[in-house]
């Protein structure tokens, strides 16, 4: 029994700690967001970031594992919890969901080129171009 536990052990502390991150453009004046702040921008609540300048979210597509990972971390909320969220605001006409990328490197690609987009992404994936303001 020891020797299994130990194993587990063994293993646990030989896979690499990743950190998912949201991410902005380097020329972005702003520094940190909480959860809150960042969620409500992901969610369609908030279009602007705090210091005034336009926000618009980016995605990973629905399948992406990291996806699931950041909507419940700051939302709390499951795919299908999400779907049902962005279907019922753009039916009302609210807001639009995020648009999907194919890959983090598209996604950081992406917010690295223009200010007014954010994006989450894993921690490796972080360039020079652009800036973490949330560790999650």
């Amino acid at each position: 029994m020891n020797l299994v536990v130990t194993t587990l052990a063994a293993l646990c502390l030989a896979l690499p700690a990743s950190a998912q991150v949201v991410i902005v453009s380097a020329k972005n004046p702003i520094t940190k967001l909480t959860k809150e702040q960042t969620a409500q921008i992901f969610l369609g609540q908030a279009r602007s970031f705090i210091t005034g300048g336009q926000a618009e979210a980016l995605d990973l597509g629905e399948d992406a594992p990291l996806r699931k990972a950041f909507y419940l971390a700051i939302a709390n909320k499951g795919p299908a919890q999400m779907k049902a969220h962005w279907s019922k605001l753009e039916f009302s006409g609210a807001a639009r969901a995020p648009k999907a990328l194919p890959t983090s490197a598209e996604v950081v690609k992406q917010v690295a080129e223009n200010p007014k987009f954010i994006g989450y992404v894993d921690a490796s994936a972080v360039t020079p171009g652009v800036k973490v303001v949330l560790t999650l």
